[in-house]
C-alpha cells in the first residue's frame, strides 16, 4: 500500500447477488471483480462481476439470475441487468456478466466483494460435506490514491473452463491483462466463503488438490506430484491429477505501479477432473520477442496430438482488443483450423509507437483437442487442453544520428548536441541525456533498452521528446577541457494512456533503446597517467613505474612533467618527487618514471602529474592529470582450504568489463610466479579470487597445489584495463600489484577502533549552563590498534563507519561514513544538532575494499540534570515573584508530576506542567492561605536509557501573601 495511505480505514463493500426468484443463484463454477476509472475528475468507476456457471447442473438457476442487486456498504439495493447476450464457452458453462457505476467517496483502499449461495456438491478438497451449501465469494482490492492516477485493474481474458485429466498434465492462465501497463504478479490463496452478509470473506477448510488421494506421480512419471503457480507468468500447474472429480482453487493477481501495489483480484475457479482415454494436445513454447515500435510481428504457433485428434488452436491477449490497447490490433489466423495431428497458425502484429510500454505484452495461445472421426466410443472422450504464453517487449525505436560540436558558452567549455526529430512523439515523453568521459562500445542487445548498468554514464539533462537540440555546458559551470566525452541519448514514455497532467504519470512507461554514440575525441593537450605498476614488493627498496601519455598540440615549447606522489591509494597529501623536461619529440624516454626506495610492502601509492609549457620563457601549468594509484592486493576473509583475495585501484581507467589475471608463486621455483586464473569483472563487481589450489589458466603449464593452513602462499595480481578512448594508446593497460604471502588460516582485517566521548563533569555546572540552548554537540574521538589480540589489523584504512542510537537498548544505525578527503583520515567527529546529549555510539573501520571492522566498544553519554526549586513565592498578584517554577530553567526534562501537600498531608494542587507554573491555588481555582507547603516532584530527564527511572525531588515551599 502506499504510505501515505497506510493507515487509513479499509471500507468494505458488499456486492450481494440477489436474485429475481425465489431460489438463489446456484453452482457457480468460477468468478471475479474488475475495476475501471472512467472519470479524470471523479473518483468513478465501472465495475464488473463476471461469473461462470455451471449448466450441467445448475441450468435453471444459472439461467433465472436476470437481475442482481448490488450494496455498496450502507448504499442500495441498486438493481442492475445481465448483460446479453449469455455467453455459452464451452465445457457446459456460461459466462454471466454484470456492470454498474459507482463514484467513491475518498481517495483510500476500497475491498469490494461478492458472494452468493451456492457452490457444486462433492467438491473433494472443501469442506465440511455436503459442499453445495458453501457460498461462493470473492473479492478485489482497489487502490485509490491521486499519486497514482487514472488507473483500472487487470482484466482476465481466459476463461477457466477447461477440464484435467486423470494423470496429465493440466494448466491453466488466466490470460492477464493490463492497460495501464502495471506490473503484475499471481499467487495462490485460501478459497474463501462468506458466513454473513456484510462483505467479509472467511477461508474455507481447504486442501491442496495434490494431497487429494495416494501419492502422485508426474505426467512423465517422476514423483512426486506437484501444483504449483508461477508468480510472474501465472502458469497455474497440475502436474498431475490422481483422481477423478471436483476441485476448487483460489488465486491472486497483484497489481503494481512504481513498487507499491495498487491493486489486486481474486479468481475462485473450478477443476473438473476426468478419466479421459486420449492424451492432451501439445502447443509448442514460444520465445520471447523483443522488438522496436514500428516492427512487423510474424511468429508461426505449431499444436501437436499424438492420438491424431481433431485440433482447434486459438489466443487470447490485449493484443487483440481495441478497447485495451490503440490500434494497430494483433491478428492471429489459422490456416487448418479442425485439422488431424497438427495444426499451424500465424500471430501477426504490427507494432506502433502507441505501444511502447515498461512490461511485456503476454499472448496466449491454447489448444483443444477432439475426437477425430471413427473415435472409438466418442462419447468417454474428454477435450483436453494445453497453452503457452508468449511475451512481446516493445521498447522505443533508437534515436538517430546523435551529433555534437564545440559551443562558445560564458560558463567555459560547452558542446551543442543535436539529433533527428524523434520518430514517436508521444506527449510527456523525454528525451534524456547521458554523459560519460572517455568513449567506449556498448554491445547492441533489442532486449535490453536505456543505458545498461556499469558502463559508466551520467544522466545530465532531460528535454521534451520534440527537441533536437542541447546544450551541455555541465549545469553551467563548464566541462573538463581536454577531455573526450562520449554522449547518448533515450526516450523515456508515459504510461499507456495516462493523463501526462496527473501526478506520477511520466514514469514508468517503458524506453528506448539507446541511440548510438556519439564521441567528442578532441586533442590530448594534457598528459593522461597510463601505468602505475608495481616492480619490486619491498619494505625499504620497493619501486612502481608510472607512465604517462604525450600530449598532441602544446601551447609552447619547452614543456615540464611535474610528478606528485602521496602515501595510500586515496592519498592526497602530495609531494613532488620528479620534475622531467621535454620537447615532446617523439620516442625521448620522458614518459615514464621508476618511483625508488619505496615500502610497497606496507603501502599502497597514489601520483599525478602536472604539466606546465612555456610563457614568455617562463614555466606556466597548464592542468593537473587525474591521479592514479597502485594497485593493492589483499587477503580477504579466511575461508577453509582456500585463500580468498581481493584488490582495488583508484585509477582515472576503467578496470571493468575486463579480465584481471592472477598469479602464485611456485614453490618448487621461488621468485617464479605461475599464472593460476583469468577472473573477469563485469560492470561494477568487487576483484576478488578465491584459489582454492587449482591451476585454471593452462598456457604456462599447469602447477595445482594443495592449500593447507600450515604452508604461506605468494601471490600478486595484475590489472587489465583501457580509457576506451582511442587516442590514448596502447589501448589496454596492464598494472601489477604487490605480492602478498598469507596461509588459509590468515586473515588481515580491519580491527574495532577504540572510541571516546567528550563526558561532561555535571558537578562543576552552574544551574543555568544549558539555559537558551537550542542544540547541543557531542564530540567523537577515537583510535586504531595496531594490532589486536597478537594479530596485526590491516594498516589500509580506507574509511570509518560511525553508528548512533538514541538509547542503549537501541540497535545503533549508520549515521555518517568518515572518508579522504582530508588525508590523514580523520579519526575526530562532532555530531552536531542534537536535542541533548543522550545517545550511544561505536565506530567500525572499513578497508579499501569495503571490508568493515568489528564495532569499536560502545560509548554512552547522558545529560546533566538541572531542575532546581525555589523555597518561597509570593502569588499576591503584584507581577513579581506571583509564580512558583524552577529557578533559571529546567534542562533536559522530558516528563514531571508535580504534586503539593499541605501540613496535614493532604493534597492540594498536581501538574504534569514541566515549568511547574503554580500560581498558589489549588487545581480548582481556590486560593491557598499564607504558609508551608510540602511538595513532591518526580522527574524524568532525556537519558541514554529509554527506561529511565524519575528522579524523586522532595522539598517544601512558604507561600507569603
Amino acid at each position: 500500500m502506499h504510505s501515505d495511505l497506510r493507515f487509513q480505514p479499509i471500507v468494505l463493500l458488499l456486492f450481494v447477488l440477489l436474485a429475481s426468484f425465489s431460489a438463489h443463484a446456484t453452482h457457480i463454477r468460477a468468478g471475479e471483480i474488475t475495476a475501471k476509472r472512467i472519470s479524470s475528475t471523479a473518483l468513478t468507476y465501472e465495475i464488473t462481476l463476471t461469473l461462470y456457471y455451471d449448466m450441467q447442473n445448475g441450468r435453471d438457476a444459472a439461467n433465472a439470475a436476470d437481475d442482481i442487486n448490488f450494496y455498496f456498504g450502507s448504499v442500495g439495493p441498486i438493481s442492475a441487468p445481465r448483460l446479453q447476450p449469455i455467453l455459452d464457452v464451452g465445457n457446459n458453462t456460461t459466462k454471466n456478466v454484470y456492470k454498474t457505476i459507482y463514484t467513491f467517496p475518498s481517495p483510500q483502499e476500497y475491498k469490494i466483494a461478492f458472494t452468493d449461495v451456492n457452490r457444486n456438491n462433492n467438491i473433494l478438497n472443501l469442506s465440511p460435506a455436503p459442499t453445495q451449501v458453501i457460498s461462493f465469494y470473492v473479492h478485489s482490492t482497489l487502490e485509490i490514491n491521486a499519486s497514482f492516477g487514472l488507473n483500472q485493474t487487470p482484466v482476465l481474458l481466459n476463461s477457466p473452463i477447461d477440464l484435467a485429466a486423470v494423470g496429465q498434465r493440466y494448466i491453466h492462465n488466466p490470460g492477464a491483462f493490463d492497460a495501464d501497463g502495471d506490473s503484475l504478479s499471481y499467487r495462490l490463496v485460501n478459497p474463501q466463503q462468506s458466513l454473513s452478509q456484510d462483505g467479509r470473506g472467511t477461508n474455507i477448510q481447504y486442501v491442496d488438490p495434490n494431497q487429494i488421494g495416494a501419492p502422485g506421480n508426474t505426467e512423465t512419471g517422476t514423483s512426486p506430484a506437484t501444483f504449483s503457480m508461477d508468480p510472474v507468468t501465472g502458469d497455474l500447474v497440475w502436474d498431475a491429477p490422481m483422481v477423478k472429480g471436483y476441485y476448487n482453487v483460489a488465486f491472486v493477481v497483484e497489481e503494481w505501479r512504481d513498487g507499491f501495489r495498487i491493486g489486486q483480484i481474486v479468481r475462485d475457479m473450478q477443476i473438473i477432473v476426468e478419466d479421459a482415454r486420449n492424451d492432451r494436445p501439445v502447443v509448442n513454447p514460444l520465445p520471447d520477442i523483443c522488438v522496436e515500435a514500428g516492427t512487423l510481428i510474424n511468429q508461426p504457433v505449431v499444436a501437436t496430438d499424438k492420438n491424431g485428434d481433431k485440433l482447434t488452436l486459438t489466443s487470447t491477449g490485449g493484443v487483440y482488443e481495441s478497447t485495451l490497447i490503440k490500434p494497430a490490433l494483433a491478428k492471429f489466423t489459422v490456416a487448418n483450423q479442425g485439422a488431424l495431428n497438427t495444426v499451424s497458425g500465424i500471430f501477426s502484429w504490427q507494432t506502433g509507437c502507441d505501444h511502447i510500454r515498461q512490461e511485456p505484452y503476454d499472448v496466449l495461445f491454447k489448444v483443444e483437442d477432439a475426437a477425430a472421426p471413427g473415435t472409438p466410443n466418442p462419447s468417454l472422450f474428454r477435450k483436453l487442453v494445453d497453452m503457452t504464453t508468449m511475451n512481446i517487449r516493445v521498447f522505443g525505436p533508437k534515436p538517430q544520428n546523435l551529433t555534437g560540436v564545440a559551443a562558445t558558452d560564458p560558463a567555459g567549455t560547452a558542446y551543442r548536441l543535436t539529433w533527428d526529430p524523434y520518430k514517436c512523439q508521444i506527449p510527456g515523453a523525454q528525451i534524456v541525456i547521458y554523459r560519460k568521459e572517455g568513449c567506449t562500445n556498448i554491445p547492441e542487445d533489442v532486449c535490453i533498452s536505456g543505458i545498461p548498468a556499469g558502463y559508466g554514464y551520467d544522466q545530465v539533462a532531460r528535454v521534451a521528446v520534440g527537441q533536437t537540440t542541447y546544450l551541455d555546458n555541465n549545469n553551467g559551470t563548464g566541462l573538463k577541457t581536454g577531455v573526450s566525452y562520449s554522449y547518448r541519448i533515450v526516450v523515456e514514455f508515459p504510461r499507456p494512456g495516462a493523463n501526462i497532467n496527473e501526478p506520477g504519470s511520466l514514469i514508468g512507461g517503458g524506453e528506448s533503446i539507446a541511440s548510438d554514440e556519439f564521441c567528442l575525441s578532441l586533442p590530448l593537450v594534457m598528459p593522461v597517467i597510463t601505468n602505475v605498476t608495481v616492480d619490486q614488493t619491498q619494505q625499504t627498496t620497493g619501486e612502481i613505474t608510472i607512465r604517462w601519455t604525450r600530449p598532441t598540440a602544446p601551447p609552447g615549447l619547452p614543456a615540464q612533467y611535474r610528478l606528485f606522489r602521496a602515501v595510500g591509494q586515496n592519498g592526497t597529501a602530495f609531494t613532488q618527487i620528479a620534475a622531467i623536461s621535454t620537447n615532446l619529440t617523439p620516442g625521448a624516454p620522458d614518459t615514464f618514471f621508476v618511483d625508488k626506495g619505496l615500502n610497497t610492502v606496507a603501502n599502497a601509492y597514489n601520483y599525478r602529474i602536472e604539466y606546465y609549457y612555456t610563457q614568455n620563457n617562463t614555466l606556466v601549468k597548464l592542468d593537473v592529470t587525474e591521479p592514479a594509484s597502485s594497485v593493492r592486493l589483499q587477503q580477504g576473509s579466511a575461508l577453509p582450504n582456500s585463500i580468498r583475495l581481493n584488490w582495488a585501484a583508484i585509477v582515472p581507467w576503467s578496470n571493468n568489463n575486463q579480465v584481471h589475471r592472477v598469479y602464485r608463486e611456485d614453490k618448487a621455483n621461488p621468485g617464479v610466479f605461475n599464472r593460476i586464473a583469468d577472473v573477469p569483472v563485469l560492470g561494477n563487481q568487487t576483484f576478488t579470487y578465491t584459489d582454492d589450489g587449482t591451476d585454471k589458466y593452462a598456457a604456462d603449464g599447469v602447477i595445482n597445489v594443495p592449500i593447507s593452513t600450515q604452508l604461506s602462499y605468494c601471490y600478486k595480481v595484475e590489472t587489465v584495463g583501457s580509457y576506451n578512448n582511442s587516442q590514448i594508446k596502447p589501448d589496454i593497460l596492464y598494472n601489477f600489484s604487490q605480492i602478498i604471502c598469507v596461509s588459509a588460516s590468515d586473515t588481515t582485517k580491519p580491527c574495532p577502533p577504540v572510541l571516546a566521548i567528550d563526558l561532561i563533569d555535571c558537578a562543576t555546572l552552574e544551574p543555568d549552563a544549558f539555559c537558551n540552548m537550542l542544540s547541543f554537540t557531542n564530540n567523537l574521538s577515537w583510535t586504531y590498534p595496531q594490532q589486536v589480540g597478537g594479530k596485526d589489523c590491516d594498516p589500509n584504512i580506507a574509511a570509518y563507519n560511525i553508528y548512533y542510537a538514541r538509547y542503549d537498548s537501541d540497535t545503533p544505525t549508520l549515521l555518517t561514513k568518515i572518508t579522504t578527503p582530508p588525508a590523514p583520515l580523520a579519526t575526530t567527529y562532532a555530531h552536531e544538532g542534537l536535542k541533548s546529549f543522550a545517545g550511544c555510539y561505536y565506530v567500525t573501520a572499513l578497508n579499501g575494499f569495503g571490508t568493515e571492522s568489528a564495532p569499536s566498544n560502545t560509548v554512552c553519554k547522558d545529560n546533566c540534570p538541572m531542575f532546581v526549586l525555589p523555597n518561597v513565592f509570593t502569588p499576591n498578584g503584584d507581577g513579581k515573584n506571583d509564580v512558583f517554577q524552577p529557578l533559571e530553567c529546567p534542562a533536559f526534562v522530558q516528563a514531571l508530576e508535580f504534586k503539593v501537600f499541605n501540613r496535614w498531608g493532604a493534597q492540594v494542587f498536581d501538574t504534569k506542567d514541566v515549568n511547574v507554573n503554580w500560581n498558589g491555588k489549588t487545581n480548582a481555582g481556590k486560593e491557598l492561605a499564607a504558609g508551608q507547603y510540602y511538595y513532591e516532584a518526580a522527574v524524568t530527564f532525556e537519558a541514554s536509557k529509554k527506561d529511565n527511572k524519575p528522579y524523586i525531588i522532595k522539598g517544601w515551599v512558604q507561600i507569603i501573601r
